[in-house]
């Protein structure tokens, strides 16, 4: 009986320690967002040939042991000539818990890749939610391969590298 209550605990605590070294996402929320339509009733008497603007930073702070706040913003600035129908702005956050066991890469490609997958939908949704209360048409932005984006970056810095020491010499 004392076997079978030990053996119980360990697999307790196992079962506890495998779920403490998991990937979770704790929350998710909108951190600020932005919408200004600046030359507005005069715009909608525009003929709309529109041209967007899409530009987006992922930061990450770590808030805890093992715990991340991952903040993806986006700035959406369309013009119409030279005048700016709107600008929108949306940092949408997440604080996720990330495996304590993860190497740096990893946890580098995790913070600014898959994070930011999963927050993008949200963020999207946002930015679209905004335009239409702005009356402006339909926007929906295209995806965005967070993966192929973190590998260019990785790729970059990788040849700044290279060329640091050539600069030095």
């Amino acid at each position: 009986m004392a076997d079978e209550q030990q053996t119980q605990a360990n697999g307790a605590a196992q079962n506890e320690k495998q779920a403490t070294n998991q990937f979770s996402i704790q929350r998710i929320y909108v951190k600020d967002v932005s919408f200004e339509a600046p030359n507005t009733p005069a715009i909608f008497r525009k003929e709309w040939k529109p041209e967007l603007n899409v530009d987006m930073n992922v930061s990450n702070n770590k808030l805890d042991e093992n715990v991340y706040e991952v903040t993806l913003s986006l700035t959406v600035k369309n013009t119409v000539g030279e005048d700016v129908a709107f600008l929108c702005e949306v940092a949408q956050a997440g604080i996720f818990s990330i495996p304590a066991d993860l190497a740096d890469d990893a946890l580098a490609h995790t913070l600014a890749a898959f994070c930011p997958n999963i927050l993008f939908p949200y963020a999207r949704e946002a930015i679209s939610g905004l335009v239409s209360k702005g009356t402006f048409p339909q926007l929906n932005l295209a995806p965005i391969n967070f993966d192929a984006v973190y590998a260019q970056h990785v790729q970059q810095q990788q040849q700044a590298a290279q060329e640091q020491p050539k600069a030095d010499a």
